[in-house]
């Protein structure tokens, strides 16, 4: 078990890095959609991007706990770590279901920064969180797979080296259950628009670098597929797990961030002679705050030391994402209401800030889902879907 003080370190270096950047850093490609590439090589140099990464394969052999302490502390220093967590999220299925080929192929070159994984290959326009009806086929031709469909809102595609796609290798009318038929595979996009691939990029309300892909017979190598073929749904769901808990870390830092910024403005705004921070008005909502992010926060840890030890930790996943979403949006509507009108100028970064918290009501899934999966599958009551 990691100890506070060791925490304490990681937090402090992954902010030394986050400082030496800035929020103009962030603002100016928010407003160009541009990509991070130094500061991604930075966190990937200094080892944080690899953390996950067994040391046998070149990495720092590392847990969720302190992959969820470097994310948290990028969001809180007004960083945006949508560029790098792709990265972590997905780590958590290959490491668990790779094979020792594929390990020793692709991670030591990913610790050290040679290849990035940074996509996570699984919403359709037409499916979208019901996973289990998607249409994308992979169909086994020799040493080969043949991939054919259509996926959305797939993030960093054009920076990143691989994907991991989920496909449909069994039927609907031929799989035994639900869950059936879906089988993973490590895509290599190098080159990909050349082999049946189309990247369609979204233009959308935050700089997460999203896009449509076309599949028209682009091929994998049978090699690639990641874990059991038709058993890629579990394979899918380890790595959601850890997407959930890291996207709470986050949301964690997000908070805290609207949080600083709204104490601090609250503490030095003057009007009536007075800090607007004596106003109640003002006060109570940060307090409230600050309340929600510190509980979320323990739900975050609790779900990621599970992580770590290899415990179930599904309904955990699931409430921490909730719960720390819901704080950071509370938490950037409170600051938004402090700061006043001044703030929707985009010089205070906070309307960025906001826009980019905001992404995790709905996504990697929404609340509705979550409570869902809470009635049925913890609280016993009856599906409702």
């Amino acid at each position: 078990m990691s100890s506070d003080q060791h925490l304490q370190e990681i937090r402090e270096s992954v902010k030394a890095i986050c400082d030496s950047y800035g929020e103009d850093y962030w603002r100016k490609l928010d407003q160009t959609q541009g990509y991070p590439t130094e500061f991604v090589k930075e966190i990937t140099d200094s080892g944080f991007l690899g953390c996950l990464i067994p040391e046998a394969y070149g990495g720092a052999g590392l847990g969720l706990i302190e992959a969820c302490t470097i994310l948290e502390e990028i969001s809180r220093s007004g960083g945006h770590p949508g560029a790098a967590h792709a990265q972590m999220y997905v780590m958590g299925s290959v490491l668990k279901h790779g094979s020792e080929e594929q390990k020793q192929k692709y991670l030591p070159a990913i610790a050290n920064g040679q290849l990035r994984l940074q996509s996570f290959g699984v919403t359709e326009p037409s499916t979208g969180t019901d996973t289990t009806s998607l249409k994308t086929t992979a169909t086994r031709a020799g040493d080969t797979y043949k991939i054919n469909g259509q996926k959305v809102w797939i993030s960093r595609v054009q920076h990143s080296d691989l994907m991991v796609l989920l496909a449909r290798t069994k039927s609907i009318e031929e799989r035994s259950s639900k869950t059936d038929g879906l089988s993973c595979f490590i895509v290599d996009l190098r080159g990909a628009e050349e082999r049946g691939l189309t990247i369609r990029p979204i233009d959308a309300m935050i700089n997460h670098h999203a896009c449509e892909l076309f599949f028209d017979d682009f091929e994998v190598p049978a090699g690639n597929l990641l874990g059991e073929e038709h058993k890629g749904f579990r394979v899918v769901m380890d790595g959601m797990n850890a997407e959930r808990i890291l996207i709470g870390a986050e949301c964690i830092g997000d908070a805290r961030y609207f949080t600083d910024k709204a104490t601090n403005y609250a503490n030095s705004r003057i009007v009536f002679d007075r800090p607007i921070g004596q106003n109640q008005g003002i006060s109570f909502p940060i307090a409230t705050a600050y309340a929600q992010t510190e509980a979320a926060a323990l739900m975050v840890e609790k779900a990621a030391r599970l992580f770590d030890a290899g415990e179930a930790c599904g309904p955990e996943a699931n409430m921490a994402k909730m719960l720390a979403a819901d704080a950071s949006w509370k938490a950037g509507d409170t600051c938004l209401q402090t700061h006043g009108g001044f703030v929707i100028s985009r010089e205070y970064h906070i309307e960025r800030k906001l826009r980019e918290t905001r992404l995790y009501q709905i996504a990697p899934i929404s609340t509705n889902l979550i409570l869902s999966y809470l009635s049925e599958h913890v609280l016993g009551m009856p599906r409702s879907f």
